[in-house]
């Protein structure tokens, strides 16, 4: 079965028990790039976060297919956070493995749910590698975070939701790429269903593995510096399916310092009231780093989550 329509299934899966989030027209930001801008705001999904799809889509799935084996994953927070709920929604046990660093805010929402947490390790990829490796060794099934494909379809949703909810095919669609699950979801069903919009991908200046390895056309280890995108924080996985998926289908990776995501996450607050984590800045901060790219087209940024820390936030606002 081809990756589109597992995302067509996964759509008919998880609908009914996750929001379909809104597509909102931005004023500012079409007036910014004098184009047309919509804004899929997954900050207002159920768990704050697009993550929500696909953990629910693979736990349907295994249930669907029998596979028993206790479910386990690793999560700097938002995927964790989707693991968790999912986990509680369907009844079966489950365990999430964090970094010792992970956000508070989004530990303590974890810990909201019925699953169990451990921590290991300072950085999302030494936490998921552990966790990885002891699924191996004690007969779980590793859930993990983008290299999965029901995972990856789970996020692919999104562009079912946004391709019903526009008129015409956008001429863009921007996402932040951590470990490309997003993006790769996004990007396969567009190629399949609106195959001029171009995929643009987004990351932070201090963790752009996965852009330097597209660009080289090999795997790049990046030392990732920290970054308030910490939802798109760190490496990913060499054999991932991501990276050829990410390879094929982005056409373009824009870098964002840290200065211009607290600049987005404020104009997101003053100009619509949105509450957004660093790791949405990104993506908006990528249209108005370079607005003559998107004059005179119709672009759809996919806001991807509102889980940002009170700390984090006051120094944002007040910096």
């Amino acid at each position: 079965m081809d990756l589109s329509t597992e995302i067509t299934q996964a759509h008919h899966r998880i609908r009914e028990d996750i929001f379909q989030t809104p597509l909102l027209y931005s004023n500012w930001l079409s007036g910014y790039c004098n184009g047309e801008v919509y804004l899929k705001l997954e900050s207002e999904q159920i768990t704050g976060s697009f993550k929500a799809r696909g953990s629910l889509n693979k736990l349907k799935w295994l249930q669907e297919n029998d596979i028993s084996k206790l479910p386990v994953t690793a999560s700097t927070g938002n995927h964790g956070l989707g693991f968790a709920r999912a986990c509680d929604l369907l009844g079966i046990d489950g365990k999430v493995f964090l970094p010792h660093n992970a956000v508070e805010s989004k530990v303590e929402a974890i810990k909201n749910y019925d699953v169990e947490i451990e921590f290991h390790g300072q950085d999302p990829y030494t936490t998921e590698k552990y966790t990885r490796q002891t699924a191996e060794e004690q007969g779980w099934i590793y859930v993990s975070p983008y290299n999965d494909p029901q995972i990856v379809a789970g996020q692919g949703t999104i562009a079912v939701e946004i391709l019903e909810q526009l008129s015409n095919e956008p001429d863009n669609v921007l996402a932040t790429v951590g470990g490309g699950g997003l993006i790769s979801g996004i990007g396969t069903y567009i190629n399949n269903h609106a195959s001029d919009t171009k995929i643009i991908g987004c990351q932070p200046e201090n963790s752009p593995e996965m852009g330097i390895s597209v660009r080289a056309g090999v795997y790049k280890e990046v030392e990732s510096k920290p970054t308030l995108s910490d939802g798109s924080a760190g490496g990913f996985e060499p054999d991932s399916i991501t990276f050829n998926l990410c390879k094929k289908l982005v056409d373009k990776f824009i870098f964002i310092s840290e200065d211009e995501i607290a600049g987005a996450i404020r104009s997101m607050v003053e100009r619509h009231s949105k509450l957004v984590e660093g790791s949405a800045g990104v993506a908006i901060a990528s249209l108005l780093k370079q607005p003559k790219q998107f004059a005179n087209q119709t672009t759809v940024i996919v806001v991807c989550g509102a889980n940002i820390s009170s700390d984090k936030l006051q120094s944002v606002l007040c910096g």
